[in-house]
């Protein structure tokens, strides 16, 4: 049952970023979060999300606008490496408070509280309209390169930010599509590299789970299948639906994972 809950959730969203920019890492963190720890969980999420992201670039890569991924992706990887060390932080302090939920132990941590946190102010982004439209000058792509970059390293939740700033500076599609793909793929390296020298120094030995590694393994296979056949169909799925649909998802997780829940 596990292995089926990673291969469909994978599977569902892992199309819909191809032309959204973001989705992928929003709704597979609080899938992982059910089997993992959340820090776990975000570096599990990290390498699917990386590779998803590999397969993305082989595709649409090529469309890249390359002035704009300078610009927009150096702040974003430097910020990436903070975000990553934030976590890595944040992770080993004790918990703040556990109480009892029926037969359930509920245990509060200050990394469950900002994770919460971060998804409650994304899902604010999906459903609220004036939000959702919001736009950012080309001016400003420095500074959203380094917000971007850097809950992209403390949460993996870069996407909605990153497709914000990119989505009207002039550019065509193809090459909105490529520059998110690049620019992601590259916090991904990074946030990854952060997170694998971190978690592996506090014992987490995530990379020694061999279950952990199949439930892995598994949502990457499904996201490239998913990735693959909705690239013929996406077009026809509404953003706002696909919008909706990620903001109630992400608020109902935050809620749970801020109080402990999850």
């Amino acid at each position: 049952m596990d292995y089926l809950i990673v291969a469909a959730s994978a599977f569902c969203v892992s199309g819909l970023t191809l032309f959204s920019g973001f989705g992928l890492g929003t709704l597979l963190l609080p899938v992982f979060a059910l089997f993992f720890s959340i820090e776990v969980a975000v570096a599990a999420t990290a390498v699917v999300h990386g590779a998803n992201n590999v397969l993305k670039v082989s595709l649409v890569g090529k469309g890249a606008d390359w002035a704009i991924v300078l610009r927009f992706g150096i702040p974003a990887v430097l910020a990436a490496f903070v975000g990553a060390a934030a976590l890595g932080m944040v992770s080993g302090l004790p918990p703040i408070t556990e109480y009892r939920l029926g037969q359930r132990v509920a245990v509060v941590t200050p990394v469950k509280l900002v994770m919460g946190g971060l998804m409650l102010g994304f899902a604010l982004f999906e459903l609220l309209p004036r939000l959702r439209s919001l736009e950012f000058d080309r001016r400003l792509l420095t500074l959203g390169g380094l917000l971007s970059g850097f809950f992209g390293g403390l949460s993996g939740h870069q996407g909605a930010l990153r497709s914000a700033f990119l989505a009207k500076v002039g550019i065509t599609t193809e090459a909105f599509v490529g520059t998110t793909a690049v620019v992601s793929l590259a916090v991904d390296v990074v946030r990854i590299t952060v997170y694998a020298a971190t978690f592996v120094g506090i014992g987490s030995a995530f990379a020694l789970q061999s279950e952990a590694a199949r439930l892995v393994f598994t949502a990457i296979a499904a996201a490239f299948v998913g990735i693959l056949i909705a690239r013929s169909f996406i077009q026809a799925v509404a953003m706002s639906t696909i919008q909706t649909l990620t903001g109630i998802m992400l608020l109902g997780i935050a809620i749970a994972l801020g109080a402990g829940v999850i």
